[in-house]
């Protein structure tokens, strides 16, 4: 009797999800359809672990593939760790100029190793570098991430200090500042402001705390919560991952309050080689990295 109240949970479950993003996907505009994140599995794991409320490990790519490059680079690099028994996630952001071995090519910006071989070349050198056990990527473009949140209604930041650069047109205030999508990728890009690349990498990891912040907003009623699972479906491309995956990925995010968060930078120093600026791994990183990726919670940082 219990196996079976089991499978009936699980397939009620499963009839729940396919409900919600058929629902979602019926009661949205198509006229945004456009897929602007990409959701690559890179394991077997899926955003309901086993055991129940085991930690999980998700990597966040902003890549900047635009006309005028000569290529596309991890240009937003962050590793989302779930803990969902104890209720909190951490952010760990590594700068995307961090000089590291790109396995197969040497010494290189972060970053590079996309330019170089493509996205699992990016993932490879990541976990290479952080030895965290990766379940899924979630990739989105410039283009994509402005998209997604003007379709949120915009995010808001604590901005700590005057921002002004007229290469990312960053233009904010000290203070909350409400952000629409050119707005919050203008505040993602501005490197010329205090300690560079590492600062605007824990700027982005601001921004992913926001985004949870508005989904939560958006979901405080089951019309909000099919809406918020419909403009996520129609955002998304899945690759290796099903709709379920993406309806306990949605369930898990709102679970997760903001004030449990970290966002916490790699430990890093700005340097030079030869003429190119770039990071370097400061010490105390290995540390960290242990530290964070047992259970996704810091205890000792």
């Amino acid at each position: 009797m219990k196996r079976f109240g089991l499978r009936l949970l699980a397939a009620v479950d499963i009839a729940l999800a396919v409900v919600a993003i058929s629902a979602a996907l019926w009661w949205t505009s198509p006229s945004h359809a456009e897929p602007t994140f990409t959701i690559h599995k890179v394991d077997n794991a899926n955003f309901n672990p086993q055991p129940m409320g085991a930690p999980f490990f998700v990597m966040v790519i902003g890549v900047d593939g635009r006309a005028g490059l000569d290529g596309i680079r991890g240009d937003a690099l962050h590793i989302v760790g779930v803990n969902p028994a104890a209720g909190t996630a951490t952010i760990l952001n590594i700068p995307r100029d961090t000089y590291v071995n790109v396995p197969g090519f040497g010494m290189d910006k972060i970053n590079g190793a996309y330019l170089s071989a493509g996205l699992q070349k990016q993932v490879e050198t990541v976990a290479a570098l952080t030895g965290v056990p990766l379940s899924f990527v979630i990739e989105t473009s410039f283009d994509g991430f402005q998209a997604l949140v003007d379709e949120m209604g915009g995010v808001n930041v604590d901005v700590p200090t005057r921002m002004y650069d007229t290469y990312s047109g960053a233009d904010f205030q000290p203070g909350r500042n409400h952000m629409a999508g050119g707005g919050a990728l203008s505040y993602a890009r501005d490197r010329h402001i205090p300690d560079g690349d590492i600062a605007r990498t824990t700027n982005q990891g601001w921004l992913l705390v926001a985004g949870l912040e508005r989904a939560r907003e958006v979901s405080q009623s089951p019309f909000g919560t099919v809406r918020l699972l419909g403009l996520m479906a129609r955002h998304t491309h899945y690759e290796g991952v099903g709709l379920r995956d993406l309806y306990h990925l949605v369930n898990l995010g709102l679970t997760i309050d903001p004030a449990n968060v970290r966002n916490v930078t790699m430990p890093a120093r700005i340097g030079k080689v030869g003429k190119a600026d770039v990071v370097f791994v400061g010490p105390g990183a290995d540390g960290l990295f242990a530290d964070f990726r047992d259970d996704a919670i810091l205890q000792s940082h």
